[in-house]
């Protein structure tokens, strides 16, 4: 597809990772790639260049502006500047790569084969996301002696390969918004596009929206700007500052989706313009007596998702639950020992509990009311993970034994039933120690033996549901994680068992990573519980520690306990 994968491969490379090294807002850039919508001009390559450096230079002019990869085109020879038709596909490599001739004789002396031998940490595919990876790549260009003595590629590669520093360079990452009906939220798809000219913005934001969401959220979200809708003219800017998106194909859209798609289009634009932005349907405002939009003029999509101040999460401590706010244990059995409780979840709203206790030499799954006794569920094993709460207070999943996601439901009758989940896709990847649903339920995201994954949530009701498009994040970089919670809709924390990096940011498609301070902290640091505007808590040898951005240092919490496992609803 990309690149030519070997087994066997002399590496000339040195270890990396696709991490960009410094924070930043992300800021919605063209969708274009880079190279392939601006003039410029091409120079000739250097007089005299040798054909492994022609190559070298190549790729590293892949993102180069031009018109038309008219950068790249300049290291091929006639025929290939007129022919090449490179793909929207980009393989992205380490920066430390080689170049060396092909040992296999070429009949020719005018021609010869210069191998790329390099690690492939990812790929932006052709709906402009991120798909991660780490493996070995090679690429094969045949060079070709020219009758000016000028050494040029003459079968350049249908997909374009850059260098991590010019992807980093050039690239930055767009939230780009879908709704999801089964949490009445919109959750980010996180897009890359190249971060320059900054002209024309708007309306290639609005073509990555009409395009639709990437492979990883097919099913999961939905495109409410699918057929028939378009955009009807460019998208541009009045005198007085005004964005105007206009669309066609509406026609018969009820009030309630068109005030869903002026949310979608607001939350989505936001990074290009704070001015207002003016939406119309076929000439006319797009929802009736509101033509104009401003960001914070959109309805609380998702409220019921965030976390009420006055739930300030729990703790498992020798077999019970406590309180975070003050240490406290909680009312009922779970707080007074009438339980032997090994993990614990709070539901979003904080009114129930999901609780694995220990009985008789196995674990069950108890589902109740805060402050009540929780009647055992029809689920138990070997291991159970801790519980973690679909959206709202009606759905339970855990892992039993690491093999089988099972998922709790509560019938209208007042019963928890157990219902499938497939997870095939997923399980199939090793055993799960640890699964939680982010807070918008577009996602999970799951240690695995050790490493980290994320899935999307397909389906939503009855038997249909699945577990789609794994995605293995940072395979080479992250490993021996223990815990892990959502930090955002889009970004994880997770905890290691590194002593270097105990606790570490990562974007939920694996693009980026991040290493929190580990200033204060006992190694092994073994939980962790993230949520919006909520402090990072985390469990080492010694006790729970708590932190907000990247940087600080690590602080007491202030109802800390040794052996203690925090978490926050959900």
């Amino acid at each position: 597809m990309k690149r030519v994968l070997l087994a066997v491969l002399c590496l000339v490379v040195l270890a990396g990772c696709a991490n960009v090294p410094l924070e930043s807002q992300p800021v919605v850039v063209s969708g274009e790639r880079q190279g392939q919508g601006q003039n410029a001009e091409a120079p000739e390559p250097e007089q005299g260049i040798d054909s492994l450096t022609l190559v070298r230079e190549f790729i590293r002019a892949t993102l180069k502006p031009g018109q038309n990869n008219a950068a790249a085109r300049a290291y091929l020879d006639d025929q290939g500047r007129a022919n090449w038709r490179p793909s929207r596909s980009l393989t992205i490599i380490q920066d430390t790569f080689g170049t060396v001739y092909d040992t296999e004789p070429q009949p020719d002396p005018n021609t010869q084969v210069v191998n790329v031998r390099g690690i492939d940490i990812g790929t932006l595919d052709q709906n402009s996301s991120f798909v991660p990876d780490y493996s070995s790549a090679l690429l094969h260009v045949k060079v070709r002696k020219q009758q000016n003595g000028q050494w040029r590629i003459v079968d350049p590669p249908t997909d374009l390969y850059a260098t991590e520093a010019d992807f980093s360079e050039n690239y930055t990452a767009v939230p780009i918004s879908f709704y999801s009906e089964s949490s009445n939220a919109f959750v980010p798809d996180r897009r890359y596009v190249v971060a320059k000219p900054q002209s024309g913005l708007p309306g290639r934001v609005m073509d990555l929206l009409v395009d639709g969401p990437s492979t990883s959220l097919a099913g999961t979200v939905k495109n409410l700007l699918g057929e028939p809708v378009e955009i009807d003219t460019n998208v541009k800017s009045l005198d007085d500052g005004t964005l105007v998106v206009p669309l066609t194909g509406l026609t018969g859209v009820g009030e309630n989706i068109r005030n869903l798609i002026a949310a979608q289009i607001v939350l989505s634009l936001q990074y290009v313009t704070s001015a207002r932005i003016r939406i119309l349907a076929d000439g006319a405002p797009l929802v009736p007596n509101h033509p104009d939009w401003r960001l914070n003029e959109l309805p609380a999509y998702g409220a019921s998702l965030s976390l009420s101040l006055d739930l300030p999460g729990l703790m498992t401590v020798d077999g019970r639950v406590r309180s975070l706010g003050d240490g406290a244990p909680v009312p009922g059995p779970v707080g007074n020992g009438g339980y032997d409780v090994v993990s614990a979840a709070q539901s979003t709203d904080g009114k129930r509990l999901a609780v694995v206790d220990r009985t008789g030499g196995q674990v069950h799954l108890r589902i109740g009311d805060l402050g009540r006794d929780l009647p055992l569920v029809s689920l138990a094993g070997n291991t159970l993970s801790r519980p973690t709460w679909r959206p709202g207070a009606s759905e339970v999943w855990t892992v039993a034994d690491q093999l089988t996601v099972a998922r709790m439901v509560l019938t209208p009758n007042g019963q928890w039933t157990p219902l499938t989940v497939n997870a095939t896709d997923l399980t199939q990847q090793g055993g799960i120690s640890e699964l939680r649903f982010s807070r918008d339920g577009a996602r999970v995201a799951a240690v695995i033996a050790g490493q980290l994954w994320v899935a999307s949530v397909v389906g939503g009701t009855g038997d249909s549901i699945a577990l789609r498009e794994p995605r293995h994040l940072q395979p080479h970089d992250l490993q021996n994680v223990v815990d892990v919670d959502w930090l955002s809709q889009d970004t994880l924390v997770a905890v290691t068992t590194s002593t270097s990096q105990p606790v570490i940011k990562v974007t939920v498609d694996g693009q980026r990573m991040d290493a929190f301070n580990s200033s204060n902290l006992t190694p092994p640091v073994h939980g962790v519980t993230a949520a919006p505007s909520r402090q990072i808590v985390v469990a080492d040898a010694s006790g729970l520690w708590i932190a907000s951005v990247l940087g600080e240092v690590w602080r007491p919490q202030n109802h800390s306990a040794k052996d203690a496992d925090p978490f926050y609803p959900g």
